[in-house]
């Protein structure tokens, strides 16, 4: 497999997958912008409610804050589509816990643009009451767009769930980003969540799932993102 073909597009950094352009933004999201469609994974939206519910409690302004996040990508990029990888709610329930405000920033969101919600492992079921379409995965071209990536699957894939993140040690010090992971075949999307973590691309819960030969760690900078090899990475 070769590596994706790179070259910066202002902020974000462009690559060949699938036979589509594709924009990574340091922000966490992927543009594709030959069809427009804009593509984010693991909102988490509710989170702090659903731990709330737990009584572990955390300051309860996860979902306003991720989606303040998001309008301003959508603003940036004026997407015709919109692609939510799964986990978009942190629990099955959590869309019907949202607020008059935040249900309707999610409206303002989804105005003038088809909305996708790919079903989770947090939230199998279609949010209640949300614009847009629920369905398990999604087919557009050569690309299949869905939660969990599968060992099997024969063709392109982009995927969310792992919550990837890359180590590098340089110049005396380690430095720790949230990151793409990919080879060419498939693409796996930083969490978007204010309240997400991290899983180390090197954990063996992502063994066999790229070549590691072609594998890039796409780092999530301030202003740019940072292609690194396996190699240069700490496990």
């Amino acid at each position: 497999m070769k590596t994706p073909q790179m070259m910066q597009a202002g902020e974000a950094l462009t690559i060949d997958f699938g036979g589509e352009r594709v924009l990574l933004d340091p922000a966490g999201i992927a543009f594709f912008p030959d069809t427009r469609m804009l593509v984010v994974s693991d909102l988490h939206l509710e989170k702090g409610s659903s731990f709330a519910r737990r009584r572990i409690f955390l300051p309860p302004y996860d979902t306003p804050a991720t989606l303040a996040r998001l309008a301003a990508l959508v603003a940036k990029y004026e997407p015709a589509i919109i692609v939510s990888l799964g986990d978009s709610f942190h629990d099955d329930e959590a869309s019907e816990r949202l607020s008059a405000d935040t249900a309707n920033a999610i409206e303002a969101l989804c105005a003038g643009r088809t909305m996708i919600w790919v079903t989770g492992n947090h939230d199998p079921s279609p949010p209640a009451n949300m614009p847009g379409d629920s369905v398990d995965s999604l087919a557009a071209g050569a690309i299949t767009f869905r939660h969990i990536a599968q060992h099997s699957h024969p063709g392109c894939e982009v995927s969310g769930h792992y919550h990837p993140a890359a180590i590098l040690r340089g110049r005396g010090k380690t430095v720790r980003r949230s990151c793409f992971a990919s080879d060419g075949a498939r693409l796996i999307m930083p969490a978007f969540g204010v309240y997400t973590g991290g899983l180390n691309v090197r954990d063996r819960a992502l063994a066999g799932l790229f070549d590691l030969g072609a594998f890039r760690a796409y780092m999530q900078g301030t202003d740019r993102i940072y292609p690194i090899g396996w190699r240069d990475l700490i496990g």
